[in-house]
C-alpha cells in the first residue's frame, strides 16, 4: 500500500501561504534596493529556552560580567558632541564611558578618575565647553585626548609618570550617525562587527539625519524579554488586532544575518493571511485612512504610498521621489546585538535601544529620525523625554501623532504580565516559533557564545 500521507517539511521550511514579503515588494516594481528583497534564514534548532535566564539573578550576572562588558553598543550621536569639549556619559550595568569630543576626533574613556577612582562625571549626564577632564574630588585633570594636564601637590607623586598616567580610552568608532564604545579594550573593529549593516544602510545613511524624539522608559521585564518583544510580527494578531486589515503581519520576511544583525521586514498596505476574507482594494484603502475614492486602476498600497510621499516631501523637506514604497511604507527593522534595533523606513524612522537596569527592569530609549532637511540649517537634537514606568507614550503629543504611540502601549502593557508569567511558570521554559522567532533564538546563541569565552 502506497503511503500517501503528505510529507512533513523540514523543519523551518514552512511558510505563511500566500505571497512573501519579497514577491509584495518586487510586485512593487519601483526598484526597491536588493538588499530588501534580500533573504538569508537558516533553521537554528528548536529547543525551549529556559525561563530561569530572565528570571535568574546569577545569570544576569554573569552577562553583565561577560557580555556587557565585551560587545559594542551606541553611546549617543555625533550630533550629541559636535563641537571640542562636548561630552556624553553613557551608562549599562556598572560600566560607565565618558565620550568626548576632543579637537581630532570623539573619543571614550572610562568614567573613573586614575587616582582614587571618582567618577568624573555622573551616571547619564551630558555638557558642552570642557577645557580638559577634571576630578572633581581632588582637581587632578588631563586632556581631552587623554594625557595628564595637571596633578595639585605634584611634589607628592614622584613616583607618577606623565606618559602613563592617562584616562584609561575604550574602543569607540561611528557608524551613521552613532558614537558606539565598547568596555572591551581588546574589541574587534566596530566595521567587523556590525556585518552587512553598513553594506545594506548605503542605501539608508542615519548620518544624514537628525533626532527630532527622543524617548526614555523604564519596563518592566528583563532586558531579552522586552527586545524579544521588538523581533518578531507573530504577536500582531492577539496584540495588534486593529492592524490586521492594512499589515502583512503573518508574511513577514525574517533574516538572520550572522551573530549579531538580524531583520524582519513587515508589509504596510497589504492584509493579514489571517483575515477570513481579504478586503477589496477600495475597503483597504479606506482602512489606511483615507476617506477619498481610490482611482480606477490603482492599488491601495500604491497609492498610499503616493500620497504620503508627496505629504512628507512637504512637511520634511526632502525629495522622496525615489524612494520606493517598501521604504516608504514598510516596518524595516534591523536588530544588532545585544541591545539596538534600527528601522531605516521613512514613515517608521526609529532607532531603539535597550538597557538593563537590574534582573526585572529595563530602559528602552526610542529616537525618532527624521531626514535633515534640504533647505536650513540642521536641527538640533531634540532633549530627552523621561516616562515613568505607568506613563503612557500616548501623553508624548510628536509622538502620538505618527499613530506609533498606542502601538507600542501595547506591546509594553504585555511585559509584567509575561515577566509574572514566566516566574509563575511549571513549564521550565518557552517553546519558539522555527521562523516567526528565529531572530529570539539567534539572540539566545550569541549570548551564550559571550557567556562561554573567556
Amino acid at each position: 500500500m502506497n503511503d500517501t500521507t503528505p510529507a512533513r517539511p523540514a523543519p523551518g521550511a514552512a511558510r505563511c501561504p500566500g505571497p512573501s514579503t519579497r514577491d509584495i515588494i518586487l510586485r512593487d516594481g519601483d526598484g526597491a534596493p536588493a538588499a530588501l528583497t534580500t533573504q538569508s534564514y537558516a533553521f537554528l534548532g528548536d529547543a525551549d529556552i529556559p525561563f530561569a535566564r530572565y528570571t535568574s539573578r546569577a545569570f544576569y550576572d554573569r552577562e553583565i560580567e561577560r557580555m556587557w562588558s565585551r560587545t559594542w553598543q551606541w553611546a549617543c550621536r555625533e550630533e550629541h558632541v559636535p563641537n571640542p569639549g562636548d561630552y556624553v556619559v553613557y551608562d549599562v550595568g556598572p560600566y560607565s564611558a565618558l565620550v568626548v569630543r576632543g579637537d581630532d576626533r570623539i573619543r571614550a574613556f572610562v568614567n573613573s578618575c586614575p587616582h582614587r577612582g571618582m567618577q568624573f562625571c555622573d551616571a547619564g549626564s551630558s555638557g558642552s565647553g570642557k577645557q580638559f577632564v577634571r576630578c572633581p574630588f581632588h582637581g587632578m585633570s588631563w586632556h581631552l585626548d587623554g594625557s595628564l594636564r595637571d596633578i595639585p601637590c605634584r611634589w607628592d607623586f614622584p613616583h607618577v609618570d606623565d606618559a602613563t598616567f592617562r584616562l584609561t580610552e575604550l574602543p569607540c568608532d561611528t557608524w551613521g550617525g552613532f558614537v558606539f564604545v565598547n568596555f572591551d579594550r581588546a574589541a574587534a573593529p566596530l566595521a567587523d562587527y556590525l556585518e552587512v549593516l553598513p553594506e545594506h544602510f548605503a542605501n539608508w545613511p542615519l548620518e544624514e539625519r537628525f533626532v527630532a524624539l527622543h524617548m526614555r522608559k523604564v519596563l518592566p521585564g528583563n532586558w531579552k524579554m522586552v527586545i524579544e518583544g521588538f523581533l518578531e510580527a507573530y504577536h500582531v494578531l492577539a496584540t495588534h488586532p486593529e492592524g490586521l486589515r492594512t499589515a502583512g503581519d503573518a508574511n513577514a520576511q525574517y533574516d538572520v544575518f550572522g551573530r549579531h544583525v538580524s531583520r524582519f521586514v513587515h508589509t504596510i498596505g497589504y492584509p493579514s493571511p489571517h483575515l477570513p476574507k481579504a478586503p477589496t482594494e477600495r475597503e483597504l484603502f479606506a482602512a489606511l485612512g483615507h476617506r477619498e475614492p481610490l482611482p480606477d486602476g490603482v492599488g491601495a498600497r500604491q497609492r498610499h504610498a503616493d500620497l504620503l510621499r508627496a505629504r512628507l516631501s512637504g512637511a520634511l523637506d526632502v525629495d522622496l521621489s525615489k524612494v520606493s514604497n517598501s521604504e516608504m511604507l514598510d516596518s524595516i527593522e534591523y536588530f544588532v546585538f545585544p541591545n539596538a534595533c534600527f528601522f531605516p523606513g521613512v514613515s517608521i524612522p526609529l532607532v531603539y535601544r535597550f538597557r538593563p537596569l537590574d534582573v526585572d527592569h529595563s530602559v528602552h530609549e526610542i529616537l525618532l529620525l527624521q531626514p535633515v532637511p534640504q533647505h536650513g540649517p540642521r536641527p538640533p537634537p531634540a532633549p530627552v523625554i523621561d516616562l515613568g514606568i505607568d506613563d503612557s507614550y500616548t501623553t508624548v503629543d510628536a509622538f502620538a501623532a505618527t499613530g506609533l504611540a498606542r502601538v507600542l502601549d501595547q506591546d509594553t502593557d504585555n511585559f509584567k504580565r509575561q515577566r509574572a508569567g514566566m516566574k509563575a511558570s511549571l513549564k521550565p521554559g518557552q517553546t519558539l516559533g522555527n521562523y516567526q522567532e528565529a531572530r529570539i533564538r539567534r539572540l539566545h546563541m550569541t549570548l551564550d557564545e559571550y557567556l562561554g569565552a573567556r
